[in-house]
This record gives structure tokens, C-alpha cells and sequence, in this order.
């Protein structure tokens, strides 16, 4: 009998060697520097690029002084001698692009329209409900204050302040906001390049013949539409057989053309899986057993300039180790600023089953209940090749690796996917 030493694998009790999911994120982080090329974009093709410099009001806004309100405009000492009411000569309106020209006088009040240009002379505007006007005269009712009603110059935003600070990804009130500023163009940094393939003899590609053991590669558009959200230049390099010279090949070009490099499949232990010795040969890798439950297997790299992810085969667990580790590291890489993840505290709806030992992402649906309160349900088989839920799901039901599970009624802790695609 020859001896045998098991081989540790998805149903193994974790070791101290095991990267926790936190651990293993803050490594990779801690590898990533921002790109520095840039270039310049129009405006309107900003939208989703991240900021490459602040971006610095040339102007005031507003520009000048302003109405609040439709109304009438005149000087607040006027006001310092009211009684029940007080009663202004009428001599002349100021409306949004066509201002009052002359200067009011004490006694005087000029009608005004919301966003025209505070006359000359006027601090104050009283809302048109509050005055009675009977031909050429305002009379005023209530209690009024000096400055009432007028936005000043400068009370947004002053000339020299910094509106966008570098790393934002620009989003559609910041176009309005630039366009505002007379922003025609911006200094965005380049797009990410991204090549990814999968391997395994066992995948097809769509519209190919399946024979018997053989299925269709879903990764790869899991992946391109993972990174389309994340507005990367894609290189899909389709599957590439478990044959070593071809993975060589494969990766050494994706290597060369790309900033990261991403391969799904081939990061285990079995005999096939070529991966793992071709890269300890191509690059420096680090293949890490994370404590995370789907996802285990890991890689994290270079290969010359390009950073190299190898992901687990099951299309769940793809999807998960991407949110998680690859996604956060291709924001850093871009020059993003970190936004954490959003989480939420949800009721549980059924009882959840979970082992202490790992920490798992069961997928989730996340909705109201009648009584108005955030309620999240599992959505059927958890299993790692189920890519059904994920599909249904529009949450993570973050469990950590000392929960032993979750019964129903209990708070339990949601990451949406809004958040994340």
C-alpha cells in the first residue's frame, strides 16, 4: 500500500495559512499604483472616466447676485422702519438675462423674476405672495429681513475653488456642474486594458457543437460585461486548451498587450490545470486558498508590466472573486478614489445554513416587506457552478467566517449588487 496524504480542498476546515477575504484584498491593494497617462475628452464623452487633475472654477457661481424668487427687489433699510406694512414705489422689472439698469432708490422696489440680476442698490427680495400691487405702488405685509430671498455671488461655488478633486469618476450632475463652469473639455485618465481568456478542454464557445462532456464558456461574457460597466478597453482572447505551449503562448501576448491579465479556470490542483506552473515560470504569483466560500483559489501576480488575476473555473465563484478582488484593484489601477463598498442590515426571511471556518457570499434577493423593512431571501442552490443565482439575485448576504449561521428574523448583513455592477 503506498501512503497518501490527503489534499486539502473545498470541504476542508481552513487552516492559519488560508488568507482571510480582507487580508487577501488588502495584499493586492497594497501592490497597485495608479496609472498616470492621460488625455483630453470632450465633455460630453466624460461621463464614467475618472478625473486625472482637480478640476478649478475659472468663475463665481452664480456670477452675481440673484433672485430666489419671484418677487420685488429693493433696499433692505427700507425695511428697518416697517410697521404692519410698508408701501414702495414700482419703478421698473428685472428678469433672467435682462437686468434692471438704474439704480433703485430708497422708497423704490423693482419687480423681479427668479435668477434675474439683483438691481443696483437692492439686498432684498420679498416673494410676490407677500405683496399687494395696486398700479405703480407695492404695498408689504409681514415680517420681513434684510437679504431675504437673494442668492449672493460666489454662494455656490468662488472663483479658484476646487470643484472635482482628481480620481472622481465623473457622473451626470458633474457634467451639468462643468458645463456650468464652461468646461468644453477635461484631463481624464487613458482606459484600462484589460485581456482575458478561459481554459479548459471542456469549453465552446457560442455557436460551436457540443459533444459529450463538453459546455459552453459563460466566463467570458460574465467577464466583458463586468468590465464593460467598469468602461476598460477588452481584449477577449476566447478559450485556450489545457496545452501548455498554448497557455505560454496566450499569456505571454495578453502579457504584452494589456494592463491586466485574467484567466478563469486552471488555478487548482488538478493535473490539467497548467496554469499554476506555467506562471510560477512567467512571472511572480502568489496562488493563495482564501477563506471565502465560493471562490477558494486565487492568483494575484505580474507577468512582466501586467497584473495578473487568475480566477476559480465555476462561473459563480468568478463573479464573486471578481466583485471582490479584481474589481477594487482595477479602480485603484485606473486612479479612482476608494469608495467602500455599500452594505446594509437586512431581516433574514428563512433561516440561513452556513459552517463556521469561511467566509461566504450566498446570493440574496433584497426587498421591502409589508412592514416597510429590508428583508432579503436566499435565491435557491447556492452552489458555486449555479449561475442561475446570481441571475436572480440583486444582493451578497455577507456571512463571516465565525457565523454559524442566520435564523430567520435575524439581521443580517447585504451587500447590493447597485453597488457593485
Amino acid at each position: 500500500m503506498t501512503d497518501f496524504t490527503p489534499q486539502t480542498s473545498c470541504a476542508t476546515k481552513e487552516s492559519v495559512k488560508t488568507l482571510r477575504v480582507e487580508e487577501a484584498k488588502y495584499q493586492i491593494l497594497q501592490q497597485i499604483t495608479a496609472i498616470r497617462c492621460w488625455r483630453k475628452v470632450a465633455l460630453r464623452d466624460a461621463l464614467g472616466q475618472i478625473l486625472h487633475e482637480d478640476v478649478i472654477s475659472p468663475l463665481s457661481v452664480p456670477p452675481h447676485a440673484n433672485s430666489a424668487m419671484d418677487g420685488y427687489a429693493l433696499r433692505g433699510e427700507d425695511l428697518k422702519h416697517q410697521s404692519q406694512s410698508i408701501t414702495l414705489k414700482l419703478v421698473g422689472s428685472a428678469f433672467a438675462g435682462q437686468p434692471f439698469d438704474k439704480t433703485v432708490n430708497s422708497g423704490e422696489c423693482v419687480r423681479i423674476m427668479t435668477g434675474a440680476m439683483i438691481p443696483v442698490g437692492c439686498d432684498t427680495v420679498i416673494m410676490q405672495e407677500q405683496a399687494e400691487a395696486i398700479e405703480d405702488t407695492i404695498t408689504l405685509h409681514g415680517e420681513h429681513h434684510v437679504g431675504e430671498n437673494v442668492r449672493l455671488a460666489g454662494e455656490d461655488i468662488e472663483t479658484g475653488a476646487v470643484v472635482l478633486t482628481a480620481g472622481r469618476q465623473i457622473t451626470a450632475a458633474d457634467l451639468g456642474l462643468l458645463a456650468s463652469l464652461g468646461f468644453a473639455e477635461l484631463k481624464v485618465r487613458r482606459r484600462l486594458r484589460v485581456a482575458f481568456f478561459s481554459t479548459g478542454d471542456e469549453l465552446r464557445s457560442l455557436g460551436e457543437t457540443l459533444n459529450p462532456g463538453d459546455i459552453y464558456d459563460s466566463n467570458r461574457y460574465t467577464l466583458h460585461a463586468m468590465l464593460t460597466r467598469l468602461d476598460a478597453e477588452i481584449i477577449d482572447m476566447g478559450v485556450v486548451a489545457d496545452n501548455p505551449e498554448a497557455l505560454r503562448e496566450a499569456l505571454l501576448q495578453a502579457a504584452k498587450e494589456a494592463d491586466v491579465v485574467i484567466t478563469s479556470g486552471g488555478v487548482s490542483v488538478g493535473e490539467a490545470d497548467y496554469i499554476k506552473q506555467l506562471l510560477e515560470e512567467l512571472g511572480e504569483i502568489h496562488f493563495w486558498k482564501i477563506a471565502m466560500k465560493p471562490g477558494r483559489p486565487l492568483a494575484y501576480g505580474k507577468i512582466a508590466d501586467a497584473h495578473f488575476f487568475g480566477l476559480p473555473g465555476n462561473p459563480v465563484s468568478v463573479m464573486v472573486t471578481f466583485y471582490q478582488f479584481v474589481q477594487p484593484a482595477l479602480h485603484k489601477l485606473a486612479g479612482a478614489l476608494y469608495q467602500p463598498p455599500i452594505v446594509l442590515q437586512a431581516i433574514a426571511a428563512e433561516n440561513i445554513r452556513k459552517r463556521p471556518g469561511r467566509f461566504e457570499f450566498q446570493r440574496g434577493l433584497l426587498r421591502n416587506n409589508n412592514a416597510n423593512q429590508l428583508e432579503v431571501t436566499m435565491t435557491g442552490e447556492q452552489g458555486s457552478g449555479i449561475l442561475r443565482s446570481m441571475s436572480q439575485a440583486n444582493c451578497f448576504i455577507l456571512l463571516d467566517e465565525d457565523c454559524d449561521g442566520v435564523a430567520a428574523g435575524q439581521s443580517v448583513t447585504v451587500q447590493p449588487f447597485a453597488g457593485l455592477i
